[in-house]
């Protein structure tokens, strides 16, 4: 049994356009890899639509295919049926086009690089003139707090500050969609809030359509517009949960001692262990 919500404050003012425009329109996906022994079901009849100024937390536990859902909107995987469309296209499409930035659970930086020259890399791939993309380095990495360590390497930086590094490279080249692949799991709890309070504002700044894996339902319910949780494998969705019926977009860490976060919270953890049911 759910617990019950707390009343539905006024509806929040939403730019038209926000509404009405789907980024990410995932249709029956099915996903099996054929492997020696026998087929492993990750994905199950996945259903999801995720609108233009959405922050989606995919939440669930371990090998339930959260980052399979991430990585077939990336086209990095192809499902077994069903259909994706990414802003009016193919995955296939949409990643040739660089429609999408992705930021891995590891920052994946290059130690030999310097942090400008970092963020720069897939520009440089891209073929823009180096003015154009030392510029937009130094706008990305103001705009996640990095002003002033260009010249610095990944080796002189905090694990926090390497994961920012990583998001100002994957908004450098002004994708309309981010997926975040739990990246702030390995962090300690403190700089976890810190940059869950920055990841919050700079997602209001830029207004991009955010996909975010997390195994953390505090961070789920601080971060989204939306909840999907899924169930064990096959990766199911058992419940969307939408956050913005009773929590504001613009949050302050203070928001987690609410009622109105309690009750989301425990939606979640409900929703999670009712999944169980679908384990073998």
């Amino acid at each position: 049994m759910q617990a019950p919500l707390p009343p539905v404050p006024p509806p929040q003012t939403v730019p038209p356009a926000a509404i009405a425009r789907t980024i990410v329109d995932a249709r029956n996906v099915t996903l099996t890899y054929q492997t020696a022994d026998k087929p492993v079901y990750a994905l199950s009849d996945v259903s999801l639509k995720i609108n233009k100024g959405d922050f989606i937390s995919l939440i669930g536990p371990s090998g339930c295919g959260k980052t399979t859902l991430m990585r077939t909107i990336a086209d990095l995987e192809q499902p077994t049926s069903g259909e994706i469309i990414v802003n009016g296209m193919t995955p296939e499409a949409a990643r040739l086009k660089r429609a999408y930035g992705y930021v891995f659970q590891a920052p994946a930086l290059y130690p030999w690089r310097s942090v400008e020259r970092n963020v720069t890399l897939p520009l440089e791939i891209m073929g823009m003139p180096a003015a154009e993309r030392q510029q937009r380095a130094r706008d990305h990495l103001e705009m996640v707090g990095l002003a002033g360590f260009e010249k610095k390497f990944p080796w002189q930086l905090s694990g926090g500050m390497q994961q920012r590094v990583s998001i100002a490279r994957a908004l450098a080249f002004e994708p309309d969609l981010l997926l975040m692949d739990e990246p702030f799991g390995a962090l300690d709890e403190i700089t976890r809030d810190h940059l869950n309070l920055q990841l919050t504002r700079l997602w209001l700044q830029t207004q991009k359509t955010c996909i975010f894996v997390t195994h953390s339902i505090a961070e789920a319910v601080f971060l989204s517009t939306r909840i999907v949780v899924m169930s064990p494998r096959p990766g199911k969705i058992l419940d969307v949960i939408d956050c913005e019926q009773h929590l504001p977009r613009e949050r302050t860490l203070d928001i987690r001692e609410t009622p109105e976060f309690a009750h989301i919270a425990q939606r979640v953890r409900e929703g999670l262990m009712e999944g169980h049911s679908y384990d073998d």
